[in-house]
């Protein structure tokens, strides 16, 4: 998957639509793949992010969220791993745009979803830079 086909599912963003899939399948999906895509959803609040890394923000939580993805979530593991693999490529391409805020707002928002175990899970995602990080 390339950078148009993932703006093709911005317009499948809306913030409710996000918290709500978010909350339904965040313990199926796992804290890393949670955490990735509050990252990118903290970043797209950001307004020292550009338009177009908005845009490709938009396009991979429009894919998350989309019933209409390559791989469709009810596949046990696989359905997910796809969205996995696309919050990372574009995580990669917005990684200069991530802030420490930006990483404080989503950890303390997996809270909710995830005990103190679960949630040192995530730090080894940015232990090596998203460039480095095989999908």
């Amino acid at each position: 998957m390339d950078i148009n086909e993932i703006l093709n599912y911005k317009d499948k963003f809306s913030q409710s639509a996000f918290l709500e899939k978010i909350s339904r399948i965040a313990k199926r999906a796992g804290a890393k793949l949670i955490y990735a895509a509050l990252i990118l959803y903290y970043t797209l609040q950001s307004d020292k992010v550009s338009l177009k890394d908005k845009a490709i923000i938009l396009g991979a939580l429009g894919y998350l969220i989309s019933p209409l993805d390559v791989v469709p979530d009810a596949i046990p593991i696989a359905g997910l791993g796809d969205d996995l693999a696309v919050l990372i490529f574009v995580l990669k391409k917005v990684w200069g745009e991530v802030n420490d805020d930006v990483r404080a707002k989503a950890k303390s928002k997996l809270s909710r979803w995830f005990d103190e175990d679960e949630l040192k899970d995530v730090d080894d995602l940015f232990s090596q830079k998203p460039e480095d990080t095989p999908i």
